[in-house]
C-alpha cells in the first residue's frame, strides 16, 4: 500500500508539472517558440530573400539572420561579415522587402564575473 501511494504521489507530481509546461507554452510571450512562430507566418519576406537582398547590399559572408519586431514592424535583421572582418547588420522590412538601413554591429558589452568584480573593488 505505501508504494502504491509513492507511485501515486509521483505519478501526480509528474502530471502537475507537464501540466504547467503546456500552459506555459501555449500562453508564450514574444519571445518564445510561439512568438517567432507567429512572426514566421506574419512574414511576406522569406530568410532566403532577405538573405539575398543582404547579400546584395552588403558584400561578405551572412552569419546570422534574425527575424524582430522593431518599432512596432516586422523587420529582418541579417548579420554579415565583409572583407576586412566587420560585422554589418541590414535591416530589411519583412513586410516589403526593402532595406531600412544597413549599420555595423555594436559592440557587446563584456560580462565580468561577480569574482572578477570583487578583486577590483579589492586592489
Amino acid at each position: 500500500m505505501r508504494q502504491r501511494s509513492s507511485t501515486m504521489f509521483a505519478l501526480s507530481i509528474l502530471l502537475s508539472a507537464g501540466t504547467l509546461a503546456a500552459t506555459g507554452a501555449a500562453y508564450g510571450d514574444d519571445n518564445g517558440k510561439n512568438g517567432k512562430a507567429e512572426m514566421a507566418a506574419a512574414a511576406k519576406v522569406t530568410i532566403e530573400q532577405a538573405v539575398k537582398t543582404a547579400s546584395e547590399k552588403v558584400s561578405g559572408k551572412v552569419i546570422e539572420a534574425d527575424l524582430e519586431m522593431e518599432h512596432k514592424r516586422l523587420v529582418w535583421e541579417i548579420e554579415v561579415v565583409t572583407a576586412d572582418k566587420q560585422v554589418m547588420e541590414v535591416h530589411i522590412d519583412a513586410e516589403t522587402g526593402a532595406v531600412i538601413d544597413v549599420e555595423e554591429e555594436k559592440a557587446k558589452p563584456k560580462k565580468t564575473r561577480k569574482h572578477e568584480q570583487k578583486r577590483e573593488h579589492k586592489e
